[in-house]
Formats: structure tokens, C-alpha cells, sequence
């Protein structure tokens, strides 16, 4: 054995060089995903929002050309983003506030709460498929289930999916259908809330509703903080049921930002167009997470946080 220290140093760092080595062959899958299927298709279509490209020649640089088409001569793109800040701005608090309902509901199951929570959770896992979609058009078509019902009850039936007015209502229903992750996500908050705020404010005198919205509601603020993040998220980039269910229409009245980028990109051939509508929508999300995180100094309490 050699006590040359300057052996033992090069003997360390060899050592440490191999150690270091197997642990990038360890990660290199996720960097090589997170390279080749992440940054680089991200920074591709940055450049392609700046070109034009049909998908078969090559892209052609036209500088801000889709960027100045798209906001001052393109009335269908005004058109689909109305219509989905309707869709995010009505769905996802309706999704929010019955998975809310639903959590506090099972939080006061103690038998089979296994069971209800799979059976509610359910349509999140299968909700967002092309065979669920189909069946929700199936459900309200003229001749659908939902008509039929009306028909057997002796009520007038309705047009769901041909009426402008009702066709974005069917496609929120189906949005507020899927709430079973949301109500995951706020039935563990609910678990651990400490069952002492309660006891200790029954004793106060506190009632039911003053419970939820004294300790509840401030307590379960750091979740509904993640859920309206993702909900929010989720809403801006809803597709599935507005492609399946209705197909844009009638009158364009359900066609979301989602998929009019689909549209322009894979139908019409201009990639370069749809990168640059997709860009835009990165940057519409950015902003709204930027308020909601900006908003939760004034809104989310966190256990044991002086104020």
C-alpha cells in the first residue's frame, strides 16, 4: 500500500470519474427523452412559428408574418379564443367546485370509501377518450339518451349538439364530468387537516358552515392553489371533445383554440402558422399561472404560517 498522496488523489478522482460516469448512463434515457422528445421539438416549432412550411417542401423564414396575420387578419382565431376563454372561465370552476363537494362528501364516509372513490374517479381515468367523446355525442344527439328521457317524460326535446347556444354547454358538462382527480387531490388535503381544529372549535360552538369556511376552506388553500393551476392548464388546451363531440360546430360555436391550431397545422398544411398559434397559447397559460401564483400571497394560508 502507497501513502504518496498525490497516488491517492489521482486513485480518488479516477474512482470519482467512474462513479460519475455510471450515474449519467443511469439518467441518459430521461436526458436523452427530455433532449430529443422535449427541448428540441419546443425550440423547433419556435423557429417554425417564424416560417412558413407545408410539411413537404422546406420551412421558409417570413420573419413576424404568422404573428401579424394571426391578430390583425384572422377572424376565426378571435373567434376560437373567445370561445375558449368561455370554456376555461365556466368549466374549470364547475369542475372545481363539485370536486370540492364530492371530496368533503367522502370525507365524512367511513364505510366503502375505497369503492366510491374508485367509482368517482373512474370517469377522469376513461373521460378525456375518443370512445367516451363518441359517446357523449351518441348521448346527445337528436336521437340520443338524453332526448329520449325528455321524450318519455312528456317534455319538449332539443337539438343539443346543433344549437349554438347549447353545444358548448354539452361539451362543459363533459369537462365537469371528469372531476375525479381534482376531488383526489381535495379529499387528501381534507385528510390532513388536523381533526383537533375541529374538536377544539365544536367546543367554541362553531357550527358546520363556520368550520368549513374558518378552518377548511384557509387550511385547503395550498391545494385548491394546485388544482386551479392544472384545471386552468387543462381548460386552455382542451381538444378531445370539441374535435369528436361537436367537430367545431355548429357555426363554429365550439371550436376551441386547440383545435384550430389542429386545423391550420395538419388540415391546411400550415405548420409554420399552427407553431405560432401554439406559442401564443404557451404564452396566454404562462400569464394566467403567473396571476394565479401572484394572487396566492393574498388567498393560500399554509399551516402554521404567521400573518
Amino acid at each position: 500500500m502507497t501513502n504518496n498522496p498525490v497516488k491517492i488523489l489521482k486513485s480518488r478522482k479516477k474512482k470519482s470519474g467512474y462513479e460519475n460516469l455510471t450515474g449519467y448512463l443511469f439518467i441518459s434515457p430521461f436526458l436523452i427523452g427530455l433532449i430529443g422528445l422535449t427541448l428540441y421539438p419546443v425550440l423547433y416549432s419556435l423557429y417554425l412559428s417564424f416560417t412558413e412550411y407545408d410539411l413537404l417542401g422546406a420551412p421558409t423564414w417570413t420573419g413576424l408574418e404568422n404573428y401579424q396575420r394571426m391578430f390583425t387578419n384572422d377572424a376565426m382565431f378571435w373567434t376560437s379564443m373567445k370561445t375558449t376563454f368561455f370554456y376555461a372561465g365556466v368549466a374549470v370552476p364547475i369542475r372545481l367546485v363539485f370536486a370540492l363537494l364530492v371530496a368533503l362528501a367522502l370525507n365524512k364516509i367511513t364505510e366503502m370509501v375505497g369503492f366510491y372513490r374508485t367509482m368517482l374517479y373512474l370517469p377522469s381515468v376513461v373521460g378525456g377518450s375518443i370512445a367516451i367523446s363518441i359517446m357523449w355525442r351518441q348521448l346527445f344527439g337528436n336521437d340520443g339518451a338524453f332526448n329520449s328521457i325528455l321524450d318519455s317524460l312528456g317534455l319538449p326535446t332539443h337539438s343539443w349538439l346543433g344549437d349554438p347556444g347549447t353545444a358548448i354547454w354539452t361539451l362543459i358538462v363533459l369537462y365537469g364530468w371528469q372531476f375525479g382527480s381534482s376531488m383526489l387531490i381535495f379529499l387528501a388535503g381534507l385528510r390532513n387537516i388536523p381533526k383537533t381544529y375541529y374538536e377544539a372549535s365544536s367546543v367554541d360552538g362553531a357550527r358546520p358552515i363556520q368550520q368549513f369556511f374558518k378552518i377548511t376552506l384557509p387550511l385547503l388553500t395550498p391545494v385548491i392553489l394546485f388544482n386551479t393551476v392544472m384545471q386552468v392548464i387543462n381548460g386552455f388546451m382542451a381538444f378531445t371533445p370539441s374535435f369528436i363531440v361537436t367537430n367545431g360546430g355548429p357555426m363554429n360555436s365550439t371550436v376551441l383554440f386547440v383545435l384550430y391550431m389542429y386545423r391550420r397545422a395538419f388540415e391546411f398544411f400550415e405548420m409554420g402558422y399552427g407553431s405560432a398559434m401554439a406559442w401564443v397559447m404557451l404564452v396566454i397559460i404562462a400569464l394566467f399561472t403567473a396571476l394565479i401564483f401572484k394572487s396566492s400571497d393574498k388567498w393560500v394560508h399554509y399551516e402554521g404560517e404567521q400573518k
